[in-house]
């Protein structure tokens, strides 16, 4: 299942390649998902390193998909969380009459905060970032000012993590949240982890630079309910709400199905 705006997929640093043919420093990404499966438990608060948790997802439904368990785990042990949401998530449905930019845009604003109130979050502790879908920056003034924006959010929260997702997603967005989220960590002083959604699906042969990372897995089956519900509240994501755009958007049933697992998955970056 490949989602409709992933013509822009950041996957530049990846390379399939022939099997014994690996090169130094490169990875198959089969390798590194096998790895994330079998790793070691550790408990919440080993997690957020006991202290307040920013999580930036790079659309509106990602922090369902990536970390709701954790989300769910965090508030319910009494952890601080902040849901950061980078892009608008209008890429969804382009072409649609019914749900055209701007409906769309507060339509996934509101199942977003849906989601999150499933979760155990309220209103205040969800930001949206507003950057436009599959336009999210990478680089230059727009990045700096949306890292002072996190770094604001973090030094206000007093977070001690920032959990995003993984920079081997193949997807723009995804790119460019694991590289906000790395550089409000580093002026911050946080740690970071991030966690797969769409890297979920990369090829086992394709190539990643680097070792296979550290990671561990944290036990989300008590949080499975919440989470359901969670991803549930993203209507127009899982159903057939908006049924008259060209190139519209739905999670395949295949896909979900990878976030019904007891547990996610928090890489060390």
């Amino acid at each position: 299942m490949i989602r409709a705006d992933m013509t822009s997929a950041g996957t530049a640093s990846a390379h399939t390649i022939p099997a014994g043919t690996i090169p130094a420093g490169m990875t198959p990404a089969g390798d590194m998902l096998a790895a994330f499966r079998a790793a070691p438990f550790a408990d919440i608060g080993a997690v957020t390193d006991g202290g307040p948790l920013l999580v930036l997802a790079p659309h509106p439904d990602d922090e369902s998909l990536g970390c709701g368990g954790t989300i769910a785990a965090a508030t319910a042990h009494g952890i601080a969380v902040h849901l950061a949401v980078l892009t608008d998530g209008t890429g969804s449905h382009r072409g649609s009459r019914c749900y055209p930019p701007a409906r769309l845009k507060a339509l996934r604003a509101a199942e977003t905060r849906a989601a999150a109130a499933a979760l155990g979050l309220a209103p205040a502790q969800v930001t949206f970032l507003e950057a436009i879908d599959s336009q999210a920056p990478t680089e230059g003034a727009a990045f700096d000012a949306l890292v002072r924006r996190l770094a604001g959010l973090i030094d206000r929260l007093h977070a001690r993590c920032v959990l995003t997702t993984w920079r081997h997603d193949p997807h723009c967005d995804h790119e460019a949240a694991a590289l906000l989220g790395a550089a409000a960590a580093q002026a911050t002083g946080a740690r970071l982890l991030t966690t797969p959604v769409w890297g979920w699906t990369l090829p086992d042969a394709m190539l990643l630079p680097g070792p296979i990372p550290a990671a561990v897995r944290l036990d989300i089956a008590a949080h499975l309910p919440a989470k359901r519900r969670a991803i549930a509240a993203h209507v127009s994501q899982t159903t057939g709400l908006i049924d008259d755009a060209p190139d519209g958007f739905r999670l395949d049933p295949r896909f979900l199905a990878l976030f019904a697992r007891p547990w996610e998955v928090m890489i060390a970056s």
